[in-house]
């Protein structure tokens, strides 16, 4: 069986164990069409021969922006293969991204998926009178297309590929991913072709057997998914691209998969659904969903409830739970959450529901996964991340910092020594993340540079309240703040949605959102539920005030970054005159503006 030591020896792996029917699929005209592992490496040695006919050499970068799609799996290996290196960028993207992009990496290529992406990347070339040659994914007249590089490499046949191949080490740059820049300037985080397959080797030892399926939607242009497709190839699990996020519902349903990624906001929404379903029920049936739900929000792993629980639980996993599973396709058998903290309340009642949802954590900088839960008995504890990976090492710095070593850490970061210095000192990648081990299992308890300290000395963790809010389905989003002010507060978009039918039931007509966070009753209302949820933290972090946003955070307002984080600074900076009123002195008892 051929070694494994570069990630572009992942296709052949795959060709000599499994030779997928369906290593990759995407829906075409309402079809799935399929690529077996032959199509995907023919397609891929093409392009490789195509690239370096258009003048691509060692080390020069190729950027790809585009939606999640077979063509990004093709650009991304025929890239590698060649050593040169491909650097990912979001779809959605500020012009100043992209252009800062662009201009640092020196990208002599972009692959883009359509043409509204075209005309961006066209305009940044432009002003910046940029040499730089762009091809589209989608066929549009007049604009050219990737099929040309293609069919360059068609031509070419007599380029021997392995020459190139076989000049490639394992610690040879295999990607430059710019990180989302929550607090400035983007960093180009190098990656090694050693840095991904240590991590897909250890990551994959986590995956069942029978796990031959997956759906996926969550962004190529992150390190996450990119290593789990990575993993899905080495694994012989065939992937299938959901058209959109907005369908995932449709595909889930349609590709059946036996596991899929998701960030923890995905299965809020899905939760919310469901109960909403369940509240829509009368008699019988909707004693039983009740009852059902609360006997998984009680899930203790490993049977530690007891028998009489696990004979109740079974009976609700065949007359409720059942459902729960048809609804994500009926055959899942695991879920990884990632990119932020995932309620424990979730993890409890998804996997009471027999859906074993399975949370972990790590960062562009180490490849990414550090810690993650296990599905088999012993690996999985709720309220933490999961055991760490066993060829890395985790220790908690003495404020508090998680730090990581092992050989999924980054090499550097691109032209930036100083930054890197810092974020690397002795070999330890410090992470930026408050933590702590309980029992071999990595609990994540903030971001160090989000923790802030209030006038009176005290601090406060914003995450922690954050994740605890959001349980609250009149909650879409908040940011808590209070650095260097008297107590906490939080700024709340609600959700409209749920909103507008409470207030129905109430008697307001209103719909408009703008006007609705300006009654009183409908701000009493979300205070209640933060009043509640404060119950639990203490008096020095619970928040005091609160103040109502029409407006949702979304990434072209530039209040969130592609990861969907918080970029706080942004948020501070554009609700300024909003916040300041929640600390003028007043003699109001109000709790809200």
């Amino acid at each position: 069986m051929k070694t494994i030591s570069r990630v572009f020896d992942l296709l052949p792996y795959n060709k000599e164990k499994y030779n997928s029917d369906d290593a990759l699929a995407t829906k075409v005209d309402g079809k799935w069409k399929k690529y077996s592992i032959s199509d995907f490496i023919n397609t891929v040695d093409e392009l490789s021969r195509g690239l370096i006919k258009a003048g691509i050499k060692r080390n020069d970068k190729v950027a790809v922006m585009s939606p999640n799609r077979p063509e990004w799996n093709f650009s991304d290996f025929a890239i590698m293969q060649i050593g040169a290196t491909q650097v990912p960028m979001y779809p959605t993207l500020a012009e100043n991204d992209i252009k800062f992009i662009l201009n640092d990496a020196e990208v002599k290529i972009v692959f883009v998926s359509d043409e509204a992406i075209y005309r961006k990347i066209e305009k940044v070339k432009k002003e910046g009178g940029l040499d730089i040659a762009i091809y589209t994914f989608d066929k549009i007249d007049k604009l050219p297309n990737w099929t040309a590089i293609l069919e360059l490499g068609k031509q070419n046949l007599d380029i021997n590929l392995e020459e190139y191949r076989s000049q490639i080490s394992p610690d040879d740059l295999l990607t430059l991913i710019y990180t989302s820049g929550t607090t400035g300037t983007p960093k180009g985080v190098m990656l090694t072709h050693e840095n991904l397959i240590s991590n897909v080797m250890y990551s994959s030892r986590l995956y069942p057997d029978n796990v031959k399926r997956a759906l996926s939607f969550l962004p190529l242009s992150h390190i996450f998914e990119r290593m789990v497709c990575y993993m899905y190839i080495y694994l012989g699990i065939s992937i299938y691209y959901a058209e959109s996020i907005d369908t995932v519902v449709t595909n889930l349903a349609e590709v059946k998969p036996h596991c899929f990624t998701t960030v923890p906001r995905l299965l809020e929404k899905i939760y919310d659904r469901i109960v909403a379903k369940g509240h829509q029920q009368t008699g019988i049936k909707k004693q039983l969903f009740f009852w059902a739900l609360n006997l998984g929000l009680k899930y203790e792993m490993d049977g530690k409830n007891g028998f009489l629980y696990e004979l109740q639980l079974k009976i609700a996993r065949k007359l409720v739970f059942s459902k729960w599973k048809e609804a994500l396709g009926g055959e899942v058998l695991t879920i990884v959450s990632g990119g932020a903290a995932l309620q424990e309340r979730l993890a409890r009642v998804f996997w009471g529901a027999g859906i074993k949802v399975l949370e972990g954590y790590g960062l562009t900088e180490t490849s990414p996964v550090i810690a993650v839960n296990g599905p088999f008995q012993g690996q999985c504890k709720f309220g933490t991340v999961g055991e760490v990976l066993e060829n890395l090492e985790v220790k908690i710095a003495a404020d508090g910092e998680i730090l990581c070593k092992g050989p999924s850490v980054m090499k550097g970061y691109y032209k930036r020594p100083d930054a890197t210095e810092e974020a690397i000192k002795d070999g330890w990648f410090h992470t930026g993340d408050i933590g702590e081990l309980k029992g071999g299992f990595l609990a994540i308890t903030d971001r160090k540079k989000e923790v802030f300290k209030t006038a009176g000395g005290k601090y406060v963790a914003p995450q922690v309240l954050e994740n605890k809010f959001k349980e609250s389905i009149y909650i879409e989003q908040i940011m808590v703040i209070g650095e260097n002010r008297r107590f906490p507060s939080a700024l709340i978009v609600p959700n409209f949605e749920k909103l507008r039918e409470w207030a129905s039931r109430n008697d307001i007509q209103e719909t408009e959102p703008e006007k609705l966070i300006k009654m009183k009753q409908v701000c009493d209302k979300i205070w209640s539920e933060v009043n509640r949820l404060n119950e639990g933290f203490g008096n020095w972090e619970k928040v005091k005030k609160i103040a109502l946003s029409a407006h949702e955070f979304t990434i072209d307002g530039e209040e969130l970054t592609p990861k969907l984080s918080l970029k706080r600074k942004v948020i501070l900076q554009k609700y300024a005159n909003l916040i300041d009123q929640l600390y003028i002195e007043s003699n109001s008892q109000e709790n809200h503006v």
